[in-house]
């Protein structure tokens, strides 16, 4: 008998939690889906440990969120082609995947792009025995902190979002407001980082970025982040609208190999 209901524990921050009574190597019941998708809204980023997945199934499972694509970011020739491969791992010198060992600072998927990413789901199948722990801010927890005069300020203000390779950009520059609201639960959050935000649209240099650095400091207190701790054939999922994320540096002489699925292509509402 398939048992319909889910367990979700939140963790010791304003955001995340860990979530059991799913097997998610076989599909979930309706109300399983259900279940996981308000978790999901409640808590922005879900940890499910001690999953045995194919790349089949993780595809299935990211299908309860809305249709899984494959990246903007050409890899070598795979089975399923919607797996992003994110690993520092090199066969005969070439690399299996993408993202190195390197600190990756604090993001939200895709936001180079006119419709960013929504969900983004992670699997671990190899990692390194010190480092390489994910870190998310809540970016609602991190408005909701601010004045309100200066809540108003920021939502009349937008962004220029750009990757660090110039060729992943589109011609046109992508703008976003600083300040987003969520489409199903309407929260605002911040929306800038460190990583993919170039500068406030309109703003001196000078000015914009004082004020992006303040917002990043605000942003970067223990209080509104969650660190996860991997280990092998845990699954993460995350919602990129409310949250950013980043990815501690390892030894690159330790393996680590993660599979990633995403979905992205809904435009950032204000």
């Amino acid at each position: 008998m398939i048992q319909d209901t889910i367990q979700v524990v939140p963790a010791d921050a304003s955001l995340g939690a860990e979530v059991g009574g799913c097997d998610l190597s076989q599909p979930l019941t309706a109300g399983q889906v259900a279940d996981v998708q308000q978790a999901l809204l409640d808590h922005c980023v879900l940890v499910f440990r001690a999953q045995r997945l194919t790349d089949d199934d993780q595809v299935r499972f990211t299908r309860c969120f809305g249709e899984p694509v494959e990246h903007v970011r050409k890899q070598r020739e795979r089975r399923v082609k919607e797996i992003f491969i994110i690993s520092n791992v090199k066969e005969n010198g070439e690399p299996i995947g993408a993202l190195g060992s390197d600190l990756i600072d604090f993001h939200s998927d895709l936001s180079y792009l006119p419709k960013p990413g929504t969900i983004s789901l992670l699997y671990a199948i190899e990692i390194p025995t010190q480092g390489g722990q994910t870190q998310w801010c809540d970016c609602r927890a991190a408005y909701d902190a601010l004045p309100a005069q200066q809540q108003a300020y920021l939502r009349t203000l937008r962004a220029v979002h750009r990757h660090y390779v110039d060729e992943q950009n589109l011609p046109e520059p992508t703008l976003h407001p600083v300040v987003r609201q969520h489409p199903q639960t309407g929260r605002l959050s911040l929306y800038v980082n460190p990583h993919l935000t170039s500068h406030i649209d309109g703003m001196g240099r000078q000015d914009g970025d004082a004020l992006l650095n303040e917002l990043y400091e605000h942003m970067d207190q223990p209080q509104f982040i969650f660190t996860h701790e991997w280990q092998v054939d845990d699954l993460v999922i995350w919602d990129n609208r409310p949250t950013m994320h980043r990815r501690l540096a390892f030894p690159d002489e330790q393996r680590r190999i993660m599979n990633r699925t995403q979905i992205f292509g809904e435009e950032v509402v204000e």
